[in-house]
């Protein structure tokens, strides 16, 4: 029985690029490589899966709306005040201390 062949990404895509590029055959590049083409088949539909989030044109992406924008204000301004508060517990809890070991 043969042993599992593992390829790396780089042999992968070299792989991937000879099926595309110089159209060489399934077969060809299955013995070639010594790997099932069910397994070229396989990196072949990740491959082009996984390109439409490389080709994304990053200024088209989705600006936030408004309302996000009005949420994210929000949120920060709860946040602020907490910072808030726990910064006047911690000045409290600190006079405390000292209070009580004298130290006013």
């Amino acid at each position: 029985m043969q042993e599992r062949k593992h390829l790396t990404a780089e042999q992968k895509a070299q792989l991937l690029r000879e099926l595309l590029d110089n159209q060489e055959s399934m077969s060809v590049l299955s013995e070639k490589y010594h790997v099932h083409p069910n397994d070229i088949y396989r990196w072949k539909k990740q491959l082009f899966e996984g390109a439409a989030s490389i080709l994304v044109n990053k200024k088209t992406l989705k600006k936030p709306s408004i309302v996000e924008r009005e949420k994210i204000q929000k949120l920060e301004e709860k946040l602020r005040y907490k910072d808030q508060i726990i910064t006047e517990l911690v000045e409290d809890n600190i006079s405390l201390k000292k209070s009580i070991n004298g130290e006013d």
